[in-house]
Formats: C-alpha cells, sequence, structure tokens
C-alpha cells in the first residue's frame, strides 16, 4: 500500500496527518510513505525525522496525491486539491461534508472512497477521532475568548476571573458534549461564572456532580438560551450533530440582546455553526463585529496549537490506519463495522444517512 500525507493547505492549518513515529510503524508494516516536503514543519516534525522514520520525501503535492493507494490528511480536501481526486482513491480526513456541498459533489462525481474521521465510531457508539480536537477546540474557545474580550481586540474589557471585590465574567456554553464540557472545564478554571445548556439531562448532571454545583446547568430550550446568551460576556456554541448541519439554536435577535464588546467562538462553524449570526472565519482574518458583538468562527481552530493537536490527533488515528495497512482497505473495512461506519462517499454515491439528507442525496 501506498500512503500520501501531503501538506495541508487550508488557511493557517499547521497540523500534519502522520508523526514519524505512526510512519515508522506504518513502514515496518510494508507500506510506502510518501510525505510531501515540509508537510509537519508548522508542527515541529522535520522532514529529516520522516526520513529516518523511512518515508520518502515528495516536492510537489500531485505527485503524494497521484502515486498514493490512501492519501491521510487533517482538514477537508481545498478546491485546489479536487483536481487530485480520482476513482481508485481512498481518502482518510475529517470532511464535514454537511458543510461542504462543493467537496460533496466533487467527491461524488471522482467516485472517491471519502473516509471521514468525525464519522468513524468505537464500539461504544463514541466518535473517538473527534474527540480530541473536540477537547482541545473546548479548551481553545476560552482562552481565545478571553484574549478578544480584551478592550485592545475590541471586547467590553471583563477579565474573566475578575479580581477580590469585582465581579468575574459570565460565560455560556451551549452544548455539553466533548467540546462543551471542555469549554467548561477551562472557564471553571480561570475563575469565571459558567451556564452550560444542553438536551441531555443526564450529561448535565454529571457536570452539576462534577463541579458541585458551582456550574449553572439548564435545559437548552429557547427561554433559557435567551436568557444565558443575554447574560454573558462570552458565548461558546459547541453543539454536534453528528455528520449533520448544526442547528441553529442562538438567534439573530438573541444575539442582538448581548452587551456590546461580547464575544461568541462557534465551535460548530465546522458544522456550519450554531449561531445565527455566524459566518466562517480564518486564522488570517479570525473575528469580525455585527450588532456589537464580536464573533470568531475559524473552522481549524486546533491548528493554533499544531504540535499538540497533530499528536492528539494521531494518537486517535494509528489503530485505524494501522488496520488498513495490515488488512488493506477493503477487508479492513469488512472486519471493521466502527471504521466502516466512516465511509461517507463511495462508488460515485453518498453513504452516509445524514450528509445525504443535509445535501439533498439520496
Amino acid at each position: 500500500m501506498k500512503i500520501g500525507v501531503p501538506t495541508e493547505i487550508k488557511d493557517g492549518e499547521t497540523r500534519v496527518a502522520m508523526t514519524p513515529n505512526l510512519c515508522r510503524r506504518c513502514v515496518k508494516l510494508g507500506a510506502t510513505v510518501m510525505v510531501q516536503k515540509g508537510a509537519g514543519t508548522r508542527a515541529g516534525f522535520l522532514d529529516t525525522e520522516f526520513r529516518k522514520a523511512g518515508a520518502k520525501i515528495v516536492n510537489s503535492a500531485a505527485k503524494v496525491w497521484g502515486d498514493a493507494d490512501l492519501v491521510v490528511k487533517v482538514k477537508e480536501p481545498q478546491t485546489a486539491e479536487f483536481k487530485f481526486f480520482r476513482p481508485d482513491l481512498t481518502l482518510f480526513t475529517y470532511l464535514h461534508l454537511a458543510a461542504c456541498p462543493d467537496l460533496t459533489a466533487a467527491l461524488v462525481k471522482k467516485k472517491v472512497l471519502g473516509i471521514a474521521y468525525e464519522s468513524v465510531e468505537s464500539r461504544d457508539g463514541y466518535l473517538p477521532l473527534l474527540k480530541p480536537m473536540s477537547h482541545i477546540a473546548g479548551r481553545l474557545s476560552i482562552q481565545t475568548g478571553a484574549y478578544l474580550l480584551q478592550t485592545q481586540n475590541g471586547g467590553s474589557g471583563v477579565l474573566l476571573g475578575g479580581i477580590p471585590g469585582t465581579m468575574p465574567g459570565r460565560v455560556a456554553i451551549v452544548g455539553a458534549g466533548n467540546s462543551g464540557a471542555h469549554a467548561c472545564r477551562m472557564a471553571v478554571g480561570m475563575g469565571a461564572r459558567v451556564a452550560i445548556l444542553d438536551l441531555d439531562a443526564r450529561k448535565l448532571e454529571m457536570i452539576d456532580e462534577e463541579y458541585r454545583g458551582g456550574v449553572v446547568t439548564l435545559m437548552a430550550n429557547p427561554g433559557n438560551i435567551e436568557m444565558a446568551v443575554k447574560d454573558c460576556d462570552l458565548l461558546i456554541g459547541a453543539v454536534l450533530v453528528p455528520n449533520a448541519k448544526a442547528p441553529t439554536v442562538v438567534t439573530p435577535a438573541m444575539v442582538r440582546t448581548m452587551r456590546p464588546g461580547s464575544v461568541i467562538v462557534d465551535i460548530a462553524i465546522d458544522q456550519g455553526g450554531c449561531v445565527g449570526t455566524i459566518v466562517p472565519t480564518s486564522h488570517r482574518e479570525p473575528t469580525y463585529v455585527k450588532h456589537g458583538v464580536v464573533h470568531y468562527a475559524v473552522p481549524n481552530m486546533p491548528a493554533l496549537v499544531g504540535r499538540t493537536s497533530t499528536l492528539g490527533l494521531t494518537q486517535a488515528t494509528e489503530p485505524y490506519l494501522v488496520h488498513m495497512v495490515s488488512r488493506g482497505i477493503k477487508r479492513a473495512l469488512a472486519e471493521h463495522d466502527g471504521l466502516a461506519k466512516g465511509i461517507n462517499s463511495q462508488d460515485g454515491k453518498v453513504v452516509n444517512a445524514q450528509v445525504a439528507k443535509a445535501l439533498g442525496y439520496r
């Protein structure tokens, strides 16, 4: 098997889909690994390390894509990479197709076998390849939001932790899944007053027990969301519907009630965002102001900490990648139900029901 590891070209992306250690393991199992020159540099992994691990360093993206049976990436292919698609190609990466109609159409047209990290399931029904980046995005959302609240960044000048004699900042988190729970942990650690909302009472009970009542837990109905949004200095959107477009749970009318200089960080932007006023931003231009509120919606937020993110992602993808190398792609998919659930496109069709529903495919 020939594995291609191209350099990520999404704006501001610093991660790489394979570390030298993972490369070494795949090579020992008989794979040929082709790494595009400089692919790991921004995450602190040098070409010399990949060479020592047995990889071939390739100068061009065309060569990496063109010669590989399996291309492993971090972010969804960008428009400039669609020309590399072909029927005998397998792609293993984050795809987020429900928010990417053009990418979906390109994969279908070229009959690419697209296996999405975010759709792969463990035996207990969890999403093990989405989990590490959700942890990082959740933690970064508070760190980023705290920075944007500073006056020179257009924020209201609120210090989340406050100081003795002043009220701490108020954080509202909509969604208590992996990213929301880790955002909660960071916000509590910084000393903020935190309210977290979700539709799952069990998640709220777990958070209430963990923080011994120190976090306000609310059912995510429109009334509670409206109240929490109006009251907060920092709003975190962390709603996830696996493989589907995120529902808009914070309306533009709710955003208008926020104090000027408040901040919104929408982690759900990969799946379209859960805030009605949100549009994707980039690391180059990460924010914009609407209704006096600072909006941050960078889809590849974990790229801010590229080395940690790469290590977290690759330790999660390693067993699946090793299984494909050891058994061959078709056999691996036949043997591993959780990996097979990651298939989003195959033989010119969309085969994930949620993606098909979101984009109008049969």
